[in-house]
Order: structure tokens, then C-alpha cells, then sequence
């Protein structure tokens, strides 16, 4: 299972391996050019102040036949400071620009793939899961795959390397002293595969709990104004502390557990190296090695427990970043329940006829929310749909843009079962006007043309005419250019209505779907609104789903919904109590 998720965050940055391997490989430069620093300082003191000649690498840069003394040797060290220093500089700003520019680009694709996801799974999976465990998934557990290759992948490679040159090394002086120092390597081994175990669940609980901190605060901000009212910003302050506290205590927690096992770490191999200096002393002093051996190998046994440590400390701190990694690849596996059939075909432009075929459906609980629903709607005609609150009206038409598939029987348009069509043309067929008009945080420009990209200047306008909106568009600051803020909250509720209605004019799809557009509009807006409808229904097949007759009063048949089931499928207008 772990390998499998190594092996998608891997293919994950398989676009970007050129820049991994150029970070890596700047990486590894980076461990000479630090070597590099004491050097001038050593040459300050044994070949300028001291009388040992210099070494022949600075000789072979000079010009054949100079000689360094006075001045001239004094200006070596400085000089040679200053280029190993602007050297390390330069490796420095190359690596973090070619990591930057991997990291976030990694993350971007990453949150596109989610976010994509996001849209195309279907209502029924939004119904199930907060849109903040969405939003967590797409803005922090997106940034795992570049935190996993960049600071666990190539940090790991770097340190292996290393420590693959360090022991190849000494290798050559003492094997068997090698050995003893790596006894430690084992226990260090066993207490990471521990540590693994045991961290990997309060980070996955972390996780969760900040998902629903970040609900809290999804919630509250969508809902402020009615916070507001009601005075409950303390309230909801103590709400969100609350949970957050859940998550400070586990993050509390898996820092001492981190912090624990780095200390543990250092004991081991402090003691591999401590047992280095006792035996090696007796190997000193049975001849075996000599003093400068034994020190040098010291020098490198020291250097070696930093890029063992890494090793076994980034396995450790990867925990955190793999466990956002299944996070995210959990939604990118989540099954679509909406789907294209193989044999999908085209639909251009439907005629606009309408059956539904012993429909039923419902939302997972044992009674069904629509319960053998048929009727047929002729093409052109107006369906109304009344009934009371939670009687099934919105599933009804929901399941028209397949929203949701039904459970049982079938929904034609033109004579053909819905899912044979391609799901994107499926959509285009219809333009919707729902009660709580969503308009997008733009101008009102881009809101009306938001159902047909691509619109010009003029189709706009003429659409928001047919919405009897163009006269109190005129009239904002900006006209047609004017931000409308988060959901058109800069408008009043019939202003909204009515970009709704233009951009319905606008998409001139066959098909039309009316929930309650006049539900909380007052009677002269209420008129403006029924005479743009009134335009909009010709030549369209139109749901009008409504409480008011005077909204259903062209209605060619108005269906009746009570607990999911048609009282009278055909009925007149002043048939039906509404």
C-alpha cells in the first residue's frame, strides 16, 4: 500500500524530473564547495604566515613562471575567500530558483487535478462531504507531493550519496571499525518502522481536524450576516477554538513524538561512536592503525551520522506529507457516479420533449425522495411543479441534468434515455434560474455571459434588454463593467434575479428551468421578472417550479408532488392548491 503511494507521488513529478535531477545534482555541488571554505584560512596560516610552500592547485592557476610572495601572497587567501563564498552563494540561489519554481508548479498541477475532480464528481458526493474538505484537500494536501519529492526525495538521495562516499572511504582505513560504528544502524532502523506506525494516525487525525476548523470558518463567513442579527460572533469565535484545540493538542503531540525519536536517533548513533573511539584506541595501540588513521576516521564517522540521521529522520518527518498525499489521492479516486456511457452519443439541439418513465430516486435513506414519477411534456411546453417543502420538486429537476441518476425507471429527452448522450451536451440543452440567484464574483458583463463564453458586447445587452435589466445596469457606477461582489451581494435580490434571467436569454437553450423566480422579489419587481419570463418561455420547453399561480398561470400542465409522488400528473392551474 505504501509503495503504491510512493509510487503515484513519484509519477506525480514525473514532468518535472530534469529540474529534480538539476536540484540534486546542485545539491551534491554544494558538499565540496563547503568543504571548500576552511581552505583559505589554512593557507593564510601554514603558506603565507608559515614558511610550507603553496599548494600546486594554486600554482597551476597563476601564469607560468610566478612566483607568489609579498603582496601577492597575501592576497591569495582573501581572494580565494571571496570566490569560494560567492561560489557557494551562486550554487545557493540556482538551487532555491530551480526548487521554487519545481515546488510550485508541482503543487499548481497537483491543485488542478483536484480541483477538476471536485467539479465533475457528482452532487451526491457534495452532499455527503463539506465543501471545506474539499477546499483543505485542494490548498494544503495538494503541497504533499512537492514536500515528499523536494524535501524527503532528494534530501534522502543527497544524504545516501553522501554516506555511500563516507563509508567507501572508510572502508579503506578500518572496515572492522566501520562496522562497530554501524552497530547502531539496526536498532536506529526498528525504532523509524515504530515511529512510522505510530505517528501515521494522529496526523491523519490532525488533518481532520483542521478540515473542520476550516468549516467552521467556511460556515460562518457564508452565513455572516445572519451571525450578525443574532449576535453569536462569540459564540462562533468559542466554536472554531474548540476545534482548533483539537488539532493544537495532536500537533503538540506529534512534535514531542518527533522530537523523542530525534533524541533517540542521537543516542544510538552517539553510541556506535562512542563504542568507535574504545576499540579503536586498542587497535592504536596493538599497531594495527596509526593515530592520524584512527583521528581521520573519527573526522569521517562524525561527518557520516549527519547524512545517516537525515536518512532515518526524513523517513520520519515524511509522515505527515504522505499522509495529505492519501488524503488527496482519495478524492482523485473517488468514484464518479455521473459518468458518459462508452457508446455516448452527440445531442446538438434537442427538440425539447420530456418523459419520465417510473422514475424513482433517493438520497441513500430508505424512503425514496421520487417515487414512480412518469408524465411526458410535449416539446415547447410549460410544466409547472408545486408541492410543499422537501416534497422532491428540486430532485425532479436535478435528475433532468443528470445531476443525479435515478435509481430505477428512465428520463428520455426527444424519445432517447438521457444517459445515452454525451454529458456535456446533455447540459447544454438547458439554462437554469434558480431561486437563490448565483452570480460569481465579477462584473455583471461576465455573470450574463457566463452559459455561452464568447458572447460579444452586444449579445450581452440585448439579453439583459429581454430582462428588463439593462435599465438599472445603466445605472450602477460601472455599468455593465460593475464587480458584483461575493454572490452579487451588491445587489438586491431582483437585481440578482434578473442577471439570472439575462443569462438565460443569453444561452438560448431549448430547455428551461424556473425554480421559484419570483419567490422573494416584491410585486413590482415580481412583474418585471413574469414579463421577461413570459419572453423567455417561447419556443422552450419550461420547468417553472413555484408556489405563486400567478407564475404558473401559462403553465401547459402543472405536476402536483407530495412525498415524492404525483397526486395528479396533468392538472390545471386552478386545480392545484398552491
Amino acid at each position: 500500500m505504501e509503495r503504491q503511494l510512493y509510487q503515484r507521488l513519484l509519477k506525480q513529478a514525473r514532468p518535472y524530473w530534469w529540474y529534480l535531477v538539476a536540484l540534486l545534482l546542485m545539491n551534491l555541488i554544494g558538499v565540496p564547495l563547503s568543504l571548500l571554505q576552511p581552505v583559505p584560512l589554512k593557507i593564510l596560516v601554514d603558506n603565507v604566515l608559515g614558511s610550507q610552500p603553496f599548494p600546486p592547485a594554486i600554482q597551476a592557476l597563476l601564469p607560468q613562471g610566478t612566483t607568489l610572495y609579498g603582496l601577492s601572497a597575501l592576497l591569495v587567501p582573501p581572494v580565494l575567500f571571496v570566490l569560494v563564498l560567492m561560489a557557494n552563494q551562486i550554487q545557493q540561489l540556482a538551487s532555491t530558483a530551480v526548487r521554487v519554481y519545481a515546488f510550485e508548479n508541482m503543487v499548481l498541477q497537483f491543485r488542478a487535478q483536484l480541483f477538476d475532480r471536485c467539479q465533475r464528481l457528482s452532487l451526491a458526493y457534495h452532499d455527503r462531504k463539506t465543501s471545506a474538505d474539499s477546499v483543505y484537500k485542494i490548498q494544503f494536501d495538494a503541497v504533499s507531493v512537492s514536500t515528499f519529492v523536494l524535501d524527503g526525495v532528494i534530501p534522502f538521495l543527497t544524504s545516501a550519496l553522501m554516506l555511500a562516499g563516507i563509508v567507501a572511504v572508510t572502508t579503506l582505513i578500518d572496515w572492522k571499525l566501520l562496522l562497530v560504528a554501524l552497530t547502531a544502524g539496526p536498532l536506529m532502523a526498528l525504532c523509524t518502522i515504530l515511529y512510522k506506525r505510530r505517528i501515521r494516525g494522529p496526523w491523519h487525525r490532525t488533518k481532520e481536524y483542521e478540515s473542520a476548523a476550516m468549516a467552521v470558518v467556511q460556515e460562518v463567513l457564508g452565513a455572516l450576516r445572519v451571525v450578525k442579527v443574532f449576535g453569536r460572533q462569540s459564540y462562533e469565535r468559542d466554536r472554531f477554538v474548540q476545534e482548533s484545540k483539537k488539532c493544537v493538542r495532536l500537533r503538540i503531540k506529534v512534535s514531542i513524538a518527533e522530537g523523542f525519536y530525534a533524541v533517540v536517533l542521537g543516542f544510538l548513533m552517539g553510541t556506535g561512536i562512542a563504542l568507535t573511539f574504545f576499540i579503536g584506541t586498542l587497535h592504536v595501540r596493538s599497531g594495527a592503525i596509526s593515530l592520524g588513521q584512527l583521528l581521520i576516521l573519527i573526522m569521517y564517522l562524525l561527518q557520516m551520522a549527519m547524512p545517516l540521521q537525515t536518512l532515518l529522520r526524513k523517513v520520519g518527518e515524511m509522515q505527515g506529507a504522505l499522509v495529505s498525499a492519501e488524503r488527496a489521492f482519495a478524492l482523485l479516486d473517488e468514484p464518479t457516479e455521473v459518468i458518459d456511457s462508452p457508446d455516448a452519443r452527440p445531442l446538438v439541439h434537442s427538440e425539447g420533449k420530456i418523459t419520465f418513465r417510473h422514475v424513482f430516486f433517493g438520497y441513500g435513506t430508505e424512503k425514496p425522495t421520487l417515487d414512480d414519477i412518469s408524465f411526458e411534456a410535449p416539446a415547447g411546453s410549460c410544466v409547472g411543479v408545486v408541492g410543499k417543502t422537501g416534497a422532491g420538486k428540486s430532485t425532479l429537476v436535478s435528475l433532468l441534468v443528470r445531476c443525479y441518476d435515478p435509481g430505477a425507471g428512465q428520463i428520455l429527452i426527444d424519445d432517447s434515455d438521457i444517459r445515452e448522450y454525451r454529458l456535456q451536451d446533455l447540459r447544454e440543452q438547458f439554462a437554469f434560474v434558480l431561486q437563490d440567484s448565483v452570480l460569481f464574483s465579477t462584473t455583471v458583463a461576465e455573470n450574463i455571459g457566463y452559459g455561452r463564453p464568447g458572447a460579444t458586447e452586444s449579445e450581452i445587452v440585448e439579453a439583459a434588454k429581454n430582462a428588463n435589466a439593462h435599465d438599472f445596469i445603466c445605472a450602477l457606477p460601472e455599468g455593465y463593467k460593475t464587480m458584483v461582489g461575493e454572490r452579487g451581494m451588491t445587489l438586491s435580490g431582483g437585481e440578482r434575479q434578473r442577471i439570472a434571467l439575462a443569462r438565460a436569454f443569453l444561452k438560448d437553450a431549448p430547455i428551461l428551468v424556473l425554480d421559484e423566480p419570483t419567490s422573494a422579489v416584491d410585486v413590482k419587481t415580481e412583474a418585471q421578472i413574469i414579463e421577461a419570463i413570459e419572453r423567455l418561455l417561447h419556443g422552450r420547453t419550461t420547468f417553472i417550479i413555484a408556489h405563486r399561480a400567478s407564475t404558473l398561470r401559462n403553465c401547459d400542465l402543472v405536476l402536483n408532488i407530495e412525498n415524492g409522488r404525483l397526486v395528479d400528473p396533468i392538472a390545471k392551474v386552478g386545480q392545484v392548491a398552491l
